[in-house]
């Protein structure tokens, strides 16, 4: 009985994980020391929430692009201008900054060829539309940070514990590809005199985003290895991506290249395996942890997307670390145990 309602407790954890979009005893994040008008697509999204909610307090005036406009100023009580499309901002707007956070889930529907040109038109074709109207803009914004995920690098097979860094290669798999196209297209901004950062963006931890749904059998007491348990988690608490993002834009103003492309890596310095991540949220939540799952039912609904869960990498923030960027959670412990009760 204890441990039935201890799961039941559980559940009800992830539930409001699950719908909660903030939640986070998070300090104010300081952006810049001017009051600057910044665009952010993807507002409503995950990430999207977390730092629409810390330009507000800090002072920023924020645009936001949602394909539902009406509800995304609901969400943000009103204190966001929000438009539905590129078309409807007038080039004569002033945005200095865009935080280019738009694209439609990766992980769900097997990546038929349909579903593939969805991803690419969420986050590829958005991007263009984005660019041009940078292109047509009277005040030419002065940074893009567009966002893109670790995925760039492809998979690294189990046994691969090579460290991953900005200056990795690509692969010729459908995820490589994506990113590499995403950024590419954001590039193009760098001919009209914008500096281009790109995010590589690891697992996302926090409440909210995918962390709901892999805690899921680890609180109904389920948890354990998935397939081989060994490959690599590459991740990073939500918290640290704001911090990340008022990061590059400090050190963007501080060293302003006009025109230049960068990358940098969104990942925590702990990087785990997948094991070892679901023991850390077990002893965290008091679970036991050694139900195994076997990777082939994941292989045989999801086919190549199933790699995503399978496969892994091993990517470290190479170019934060350097640039003295000060990781608020750089342990996964203390990053999952930051989000229990929140």
């Amino acid at each position: 009985m204890t441990s039935t309602v201890r799961n039941l407790a559980g559940l009800g954890d992830v539930i409001a994980a699950a719908r909660g979009h903030g939640g986070i005893d998070a300090p104010a994040v300081s952006f810049d020391t001017h009051k600057r008008s910044v665009l952010v697509t993807g507002a409503t999204g995950f990430v999207g929430q977390h730092l629409v909610q810390a330009l507000l307090q800090d002072g920023h005036t924020v645009f936001a692009l949602s394909r539902e406009p009406e509800a995304a100023a609901r969400l943000f009580e009103g204190k966001v201008s929000c438009v539905g499309s590129m078309d409807a901002l007038p080039p004569q707007t002033r945005i200095d900054i865009v935080v280019n956070l738009a694209g439609a889930r990766i992980l769900g529907a097997r990546w038929s060829q349909a579903r593939k040109e969805a991803l690419r038109r969420s986050r590829i074709g958005l991007t263009r539309h984005l660019v041009d109207w940078i292109a047509r803009a009277e005040h030419t914004p002065f940074l893009l940070l567009n966002a893109s995920a670790i995925g760039y690098y492809g998979i690294q097979r189990i046994g691969d514990d090579t460290a991953l860094d900005e200056s990795s290669s690509p692969q010729p798999v459908f995820m490589s590809d994506l990113c590499r196209e995403w950024e590419e297209a954001a590039a193009r901004a760098a001919q009209y005199g914008v500096q281009v950062e790109c995010m590589r963006f690891g697992l996302v931890v926090g409440r909210g985003g995918a962390l709901p749904m892999m805690l899921l059998p680890i609180l109904l007491g389920l948890g354990g290895r998935l397939g081989s348990g060994r490959q690599w988690l590459s991740w990073i608490h939500v918290a640290d991506v704001v911090g990340g993002i008022a990061h590059r834009w400090r050190h963007a103003l501080a060293d302003p290249r006009p025109g230049t492309v960068g990358a940098s890596n969104f990942t925590a310095p702990e990087c785990v395996t997948q094991a070892q991540f679901s023991q850390a949220a077990a002893r965290i939540w008091r679970r036991p942890s050694f139900m195994p799952t076997p990777g082939w039912p994941l292989r045989l609904m999801l086919g190549e997307q199933s790699d995503l869960l399978l496969e892994g990498q091993r990517v470290l923030p190479r170019r934060l670390q350097r640039e003295g960027f000060a990781f608020r959670y750089p342990g996964i412990a203390q990053a999952l145990a930051s989000l229990k009760g929140a």
